[in-house]
């Protein structure tokens, strides 16, 4: 068993890693520019929007409780369309220096954890392949599959959501050679 006090640097530097990495698969990457499409007539379609005062949160519609989806009224609604999920974000440009940090802190939440299921299966000392194999399958899981409920129950198409899987497989892979390099001895 290794104790996570010995393993704050492999979290540590495995989160800045990712964070790299992440930065580099969507800004210098072309494969993510095709992930949002602009909405046609955008002007027309969010004056409405903003008539109505609408707050930030998530919404759907067309919004029914579930003892009303079967109704005659809402399966109509629902056949007219459209359908969907809408986040709506404060009236102000996005706040990137806020998502970054709140993705930094993600890494390193998710560093620590998988730290401790590697610290408490693997032994110091272990060669390189076993802890990258743990630590890998442990991040891919926390990166990569957590994506897939989003085409799931979101509705995001399924090329986006591959394309996240495909980064949450990086990220794990790199957190796997970054622990393995660093594992104690």
């Amino acid at each position: 068993m290794v104790p996570l006090t010995a393993l704050w640097l492999p979290i540590l530097l495995a989160a800045v890693i990712v964070f790299i990495a992440s930065s580099i698969l969507h800004m210098v990457l072309p494969y993510h520019r095709t992930d949002y499409k602009k909405l046609p007539e955008e002007d027309k379609l969010l004056a409405p929007f903003r008539g109505a005062n609408v707050l930030p949160g998530l919404y759907i519609f067309p919004f029914c409780t579930p003892k009303e989806m079967k109704t005659p009224a809402a399966i109509e609604r629902y056949k007219q369309g459209p359908v969907g999920f809408l986040t709506l974000y404060p009236n102000q440009p996005p706040a990137m220096p806020k998502f970054l940090i709140q993705w930094f802190v993600f890494c390193l939440v998710i560093g620590y954890f998988v730290a401790y299921l590697a610290g408490r299966t693997l032994a110091p000392g272990a060669n390189y392949l076993e802890v990258f194999r743990v630590v890998g399958t442990a991040g891919f899981l926390a990166f990569g599959l957590s994506r897939l409920s989003d085409g799931i129950w979101r509705g995001t198409p399924w090329g986006a959501v591959i394309k996240e899987l495909i980064d949450g497989l990086i990220y794990g892979l790199l957190m796997g050679g970054t622990f393995g390099w660093l594992w104690p001895r």
